[in-house]
């Protein structure tokens, strides 16, 4: 029975969420010759379901091989992707500011899905589990939008805004998972690792 996992993610919410509920966990983390960046290029006509969930695969086959490569201890390895959705269209992480000025603008007055993926791997099998939350947005100005751009926030995060930070302010309506908003779902999260018989997963187990 495992006493760790690797998490293959950059993200410090992901690590902040896994010590929520007591999971230890090692970073393994790509190297600088992998390009993380073209695993999230999204396929022409893609859904955005099909999409994070094949974003996901990738990277934990990526981390697999990783694993392998380094010589490491074998152990779990928990990959996550999350992208936002407005209708089918896919809202990644902007590339420039204008971008991102351009995501909150379509997202402001409105609801979007926010869709993340999380799987679950070892050298034998892997298990995969889809958290899909709805938000809404409060209308927007532009002078709102272009101090939080202002701010650096949108960057790096899909859909332009973390849930977490000052565009708090904007949700009017939430349903679904705030942890898989952020970018971990940890009901899904602890269901997987209870699966793969991670010491220490006890958040989620039914009440006796």
């Amino acid at each position: 029975m495992p006493d760790f996992i690797y998490l293959a993610s950059q993200s410090p919410r992901r690590r902040q969420l896994l010590g929520q509920i007591g999971v230890r966990h090692e970073l393994l983390l790509p190297g600088e010759h992998e390009d993380a960046e073209a695993l999230e290029a999204v396929r022409r006509g893609e859904a955005p379901q099909a999409y994070v969930e094949r974003v996901t695969r990738a990277k934990l086959d990526a981390a697999r091989r990783r694993l392998r490569e380094r010589g490491l201890p074998v152990a779990p390895i928990l990959c996550s992707d999350t992208t936002v959705a407005l209708g089918r269209r896919i809202l990644g992480k902007p590339a420039d500011a204008a971008e991102a000025r351009g995501m909150l603008a379509a997202l402001a007055g409105r609801e979007h899905r926010v869709l993340t993926a999380v799987a679950v791997g070892d050298a034998g099998r892997e298990e995969l589990a889809l958290s899909v939350s709805r938000v809404r947005f409060a209308p927007l100005d532009a002078a709102e939008i272009d101090a939080y751009v202002a701010s650096g926030e949108p960057m790096g995060k899909a859909g332009a805004y973390a849930i977490q930070s000052q565009a708090a302010a904007w949700v009017s309506h939430i349903a679904g998972s705030y942890s898989g908003i952020m970018g971990l779902p940890l009901y899904e999260t602890a269901r997987l690792l209870r699966d793969f018989e991670v010491r220490g997963t006890t958040a989620g187990r039914p009440a006796q």
